[in-house]
């Protein structure tokens, strides 16, 4: 398996990081006072680009993994978007692809007895895939939504189904496989901005006349982070490869959602050893990327979570 990107890919990412660049106001600290929780401009922009539909043309020869480009991206700008959650039910749930490509927005529930919490995005939500137990529902509308105060970036809600909704055959496990990877691109994302942004301040910023950059300890933290920010990379785009083929992957899917979320935080608490005081302040952009690392590391299960999940699928 060769993880390398092709020029397709390699284009597919440039393309998003400049249009990301250039759509400043959608990112987090813009946009946290909308009820939406996103930015519906670009996110009609995102449709009409084709985003939405990268992982379920086959005619491009793209799929799931030219979509976490998309989302890492996403992840790198700090923009909330309800592109990984949407892009992931249409993955797993085959039916509703063309409708996700026409960006109606899909989300993932995990409920017990038709109740699910910390939902994405289910007030702006076209409908839910729903996995309560062994089975799994796609649901047009829910009876009850209600906002939840959450850390990260992304809105998420409490929510009561009372409609039965369509039974579909597909493995909750899967449709949560599926959100966990595309999480892990975004945090990949993440991790990439701090670890960039922490770099750059160490070159700039200047203590006993010289750049803190040329000390040796600041050295050891930024190779640190660049050590955790390829490791996570690897391991995440190794289960999206997988999940894209149609693989097993609840092996890959376990370590990397493991491994992605420590590891983001681990960056983000470097990144703000380096940057100090300035770091903590609301004025600089840090805070955003640690909050969605600590919300993104519970997302689709913790860490402890997926470590369970990985000994069990190893016989441990």
């Amino acid at each position: 398996m060769d993880l390398t990107l092709t020029e397709d890919q390699e284009l597919i990412q440039r393309t998003a990081r400049e249009f990301l660049a250039a759509h400043d106001g959608a990112s987090a600290r813009f946009v946290a006072a909308d009820p939406a929780g996103y930015s519906a401009g670009v996110w009609k922009e995102i449709v009409e680009l084709g985003w939405t539909g990268l992982a379920f043309d086959e005619s491009l020869g793209a799929g799931f993994l030219e979509a976490c480009l998309l989302v890492e991206e996403l992840g790198r700008f700090a923009v909330p978007s309800p592109l990984a959650s949407a892009v992931s039910c249409g993955m797993a749930v085959e039916s509703l692809r063309d409708e996700v490509a026409a960006g109606r927005v899909y989300t993932f529930a995990s409920a017990v007895d038709g109740v699910a919490s910390l939902v994405p995005y289910a007030a702006s939500a076209d409908g839910f895939v729903v996995a309560d137990g062994d089975s799994v529902t796609v649901v047009s509308e829910a009876a009850d939504i209600t906002r939840q105060d959450v850390i990260g970036l992304e809105p998420k809600y409490r929510v009561r189904f009372s409609a039965p909704g369509t039974p579909v055959d597909v493995d909750p496990a899967l449709v949560a496989s599926f959100g966990a990877a595309a999480v892990c691109a975004e945090m990949v994302g993440g991790a990439q901005a701090v670890l960039d942004a922490t770099v750059s301040y160490a070159s700039q910023r200047e203590q006993f006349g010289k750049p803190i950059g040329a000390f040796q300890a600041v050295q050891h933290h930024c190779a640190n982070m660049a050590i955790d920010v390829l490791g996570a990379r690897f391991i995440a785009y190794e289960a999206i490869w997988r999940l894209g083929r149609g693989l097993p992957a609840a092996t890959e899917v376990a370590v990397a959602k493991s491994w992605v979320s420590e590891a983001y935080q681990r960056v983000c608490a470097l990144g703000h050893q380096v940057h100090g005081a300035i770091g903590f302040t609301a004025e600089h952009d840090l805070h955003y990327y640690t909050r969605h690392a600590i919300a993104s590391a519970l997302s689709y299960g913790d860490p402890d979570t997926h470590t369970e999940a990985l000994a069990h699928h190893l016989g441990l």
